[in-house]
Order: C-alpha cells, then sequence, then structure tokens
C-alpha cells in the first residue's frame, strides 16, 4: 500500500508551499492592525531578521504602524540608526516609548552606520532597531539579516521606494503610501503567495499635529519636521 508522502511542515519547519503562507520559525510581535498580521507569515512581525519598509519619504506613517509593536519592548531600549529628524518626546510617548528608552545613532559615513547597526544587533541588547538609509549595497544587507539571526530584536530598514527594484535578503518587504486616513500597504514579499491587492491600514493622527506648536510650525517657511524626527513623532 502506498504511503502518502509527508506535508512538507511535518519534514521541517522551514519548509512550507508557495501557495500557503509559511509558517514562523521563531518569535514574531503583533502588528496591532488584524487585517495586516492575518497576511503575514506567523501572524506577525518577525523576531530576529531584515524587515524592509518601503517609503516615498520619511514620515509618512511607519512610526505610527509600528506604535503597536514597539509598545511592546517592555521597556526594552529601541535603537534608531540615521533617523532624518530629531525625537520629540510627546511625540515618542503617543508611541507608547520614554526618551529613556531611545537611543540615536547618527554616523557621518553611511559605512559607519552600517557598522552600527551590524553591533547593535550582534549585542542582542535592543528590543527593536530602526534603520533609515537611502542607498545600501546588496552584501550589506546580508550581513545586517545575518546578525539579526543571531538576536531577538525586531530590525526595520526604511528605505525609498525604489529599492524594491532590487534584490533584498528581507524575509518581509511591505511598500507604504499614505492616504487619507492611514496607509496603503502593498506587500511586495513574505514566505507565501503573492498578494495583489494592496491593505488599507487605518492610523490614529499623532497629537502633535493638532498641537498649538505644531500648527505655527506648518505655516512657517522651515517646518520643524524639517529638522525633527518624521512629523509624526517630532514637535
Amino acid at each position: 500500500m502506498t504511503t502518502a508522502p509527508p506535508v512538507p511542515e511535518a519534514i521541517h519547519p522551514s519548509l512550507w508551499r508557495a501557495s500557503q503562507l509559511a509558517r514562523s520559525r521563531g518569535h514574531i510581535v503583533d502588528t496591532g492592525y488584524p487585517a495586516l498580521s492575518a497576511e503575514l507569515p506567523g501572524g506577525g512581525w518577525p523576531v530576529g531578521a531584515l524587515v524592509d519598509l518601503l517609503v516615498q519619504q520619511a514620515g509618512v506613517g511607519e512610526m505610527r504602524l509600528l506604535r503597536p509593536a514597539l509598545s511592546e519592548m517592555e521597556k526594552r531600549p529601541i535603537a534608531m540608526v540615521q533617523p532624518p529628524h530629531v525625537p520629540n518626546g510627546l511625540g515618542l510617548e503617543y508611541i507608547g516609548l520614554s526618551s529613556e528608552q531611545l537611543m540615536v545613532v547618527q554616523a557621518p559615513k553611511t559605512a559607519d552606520a552600517l557598522w552600527a547597526a551590524e553591533q547593535i544587533l550582534r549585542a542582542g541588547s535592543c528590543g527593536a532597531l530602526l534603520f533609515w538609509a537611502q542607498h545600501v549595497q546588496t552584501s550589506s544587507l546580508r550581513r545586517l539579516h545575518l546578525a539579526a539571526q543571531s538576536s531577538e530584536t525586531l530590525f526595520f530598514m526604511i528605505r525609498p521606494l525604489a529599492s524594491a527594484q532590487g534584490a533584498s535578503p528581507a524575509v518581509l518587504r511591505l511598500a507604504l503610501r499614505p492616504e487619507r486616513d492611514g496607509l496603503t500597504v502593498d506587500i511586495t514579499k513574505r514566505r507565501g503567495p503573492a498578494r495583489a491587492e494592496p491593505l488599507s491600514i487605518p492610523l490614529q493622527p499623532t497629537p502633535v499635529l493638532f498641537s498649538h506648536h505644531a500648527r505655527i510650525s506648518r505655516r512657517s517657511p522651515a517646518p520643524v519636521a524639517a529638522r525633527g524626527l518624521p512629523a509624526e513623532v517630532a514637535a
């Protein structure tokens, strides 16, 4: 009698059919958005892996998208490498972080920023690492991904949408575009079937945007958001 072949998952947890979402091989952190979590392998953000967030420009809503996950760090440090703007206390409080948790690294050269990010991942002391970068070689991305695999750190690279045309070892790649009440999210890479339709993720507006100081800044010729962290967490 012929026995049925074993299902791929029974052979090894890394195996999966292309027609189904892969199971997570490690820890995951819930995204806080059920519609998004349902489309990700394991049901959330993978810990110890490179995740690409591809944006039209910094500050379109990436910090608010990550807000639920970052608020689950239980006081573990959060590292930001090359943030395009300076963090603001009110904005950090809104996403559930305290200034004591935050570690900001600004490097004079991309090579220095890459080195710093790799050391943060290898140390494994941070709950999350957010790295804003413009142009990064695939070989450098591989080094960071390997370093992330030895850690228990949520690792996000925030890069331009044009980076989607290049190769990446990231296990997950999302293209983020602003819409009226939040973000349009295209899943451009995941361990599972391709998703043709984008997701619409509603985001709560940050209270910074309603502050008197922010209203004045938006009317000024040199908005503070151009000097401080993405507008969602700057004032």
